[in-house]
């Protein structure tokens, strides 16, 4: 019989869908969340971190003591915008043929409600949730001010499960151990407006635009290794803003995004384009926003023990992977090994976004077992 204080986990995914929470997330999503930790013993702490442009940020750690290996659940509240078309409500969850629909059933208000109700109600090993309203905007004072806030208050996992939707084509077949890192740059070549027929009393910046990019894509970082694809870097926006036909622009401008692997980081591939940017052009301007180094979370303990609840759901054990965007494993795996899994990632992000139900009862009874099992480490 099931015990009254565990939550139904399609019951608390409706609930959390119910909730419009657009990044960066507040109010009424954490209000269900803590609602159903209270009653399993958790202390929860809810908290707001930074200010504009990329805050404020709610954020709420949960955590219960008990003995042996700490374990920690991560993950997101907020939601991508739902965009218009979906057959219903994007925030009125409803179920349809097998599926539940609503933002954010897979990406990942489905996980955190399969997660919640795998929780036994008496204390065993001690848990925690990282939970944040903004991994899917800038993550400035998302993640990162929930491991200050953890710091500050001695809460250190020993391993860290984050419940992104890392299932392809079934539930369980991937299991992610690491990440690419990413950083974004932006370049900008001043020049001098004037008239085409005159382009000596004129400086063209675009030539030298032009070089710099030639020249940065012509570069290959490495050619991938055991667990990693090649980095690679990419030109994502070309912009001069000029309307007319017979004006040299004043400035011309470029937007890069490079995918890196663990052969290299960020800040060394920043100095790198800049060197290329200054050579080409001494008054160019670049800036680098960083937006996570690469991160392995070698085959060991920890992910063997999530390949074993899995396959004893399944039948079939998980491949380990690291394809795939960033993450807010990014930070977390700074802290103990970290591991991502959760439901199929088909929708997420797109319209009619659905978890099949038989999923998240499944993934609910995965997570029961990885709490058993970690348990025993």
């Amino acid at each position: 019989m099931k015990d009254s204080l565990l939550p139904d986990p399609l019951d608390l995914a409706k609930a959390l869908l119910a909730c419009e929470s657009i990044t960066p997330a507040h109010g009424a999503v954490f209000d269900v969340l803590e609602a159903a930790l209270l009653p399993l013993g958790f202390t929860v702490d809810r908290f707001i971190a930074g200010s504009a442009p990329d805050g404020p940020v709610e954020n709420l750690l949960a955590t219960r003591s008990g003995e042996g290996t700490h374990l920690a659940f991560a993950g997101h509240l907020d939601v991508v915008p739902p965009g218009e078309g979906w057959a219903s409500g994007a925030f009125v969850p409803e179920v349809r043929g097998g599926l539940l629909y609503g933002r954010g059933a897979v990406d990942m208000k489905g996980a955190i409600a399969a997660f919640v109700a795998a929780i036994p109600p008496e204390p065993s090993i001690p848990l925690s949730l990282i939970i944040t309203g903004d991994e899917e905007g800038p993550a400035i004072f998302g993640t990162r001010a929930l491991i200050e806030r953890m710091a500050e208050t001695s809460v250190r996992p020993d391993v860290c499960l984050v419940g992104e939707p890392t299932s392809a084509a079934r539930l369980g077949d991937t299991v992610k151990i690491g990440r690419r890192g990413s950083v974004n740059i932006w370049i900008g070549v001043p020049g001098k407006q004037g008239h085409v027929a005159y382009p000596h009393l004129a400086d063209n910046p675009i030539p030298r635009l032009v070089a710099m990019l030639a020249e940065i894509d012509a570069i290959v970082l490495d050619h991938g290794n055991a667990w990693f694809q090649a980095s690679n870097i990419e030109v994502t926006d070309i912009n001069v803003g000029n309307p007319a036909t017979n004006v040299i622009p004043a400035r011309a401008e470029a937007r890069l995004s490079i995918r890196f692997n663990d052969e290299q980081r960020g800040a060394d591939l920043a100095d790198r384009i800049e060197a290329i940017v200054k050579r080409h052009d001494p008054a160019a301007t670049m800036v680098a926003r960083i937006s996570g180094e690469a991160f392995l979370t070698a085959p060991g303990p920890f992910s063997n023990l999530i390949g074993d609840a899995i396959a004893a759901q399944t039948g079939s054990r998980p491949e380990l992977s690291t394809t795939g965007g960033t993450s807010d494993a990014r930070f977390l795996s700074a802290l103990c090994p970290t591991v991502e899994f959760g439901l199929l990632n088909a929708t997420m992000h797109k319209l009619d976004e659905a978890v099949a139900l038989d999923d998240l009862v499944a993934l609910t009874q995965i997570y029961r077992d990885i709490i058993v099992r970690v348990a025993g480490l």
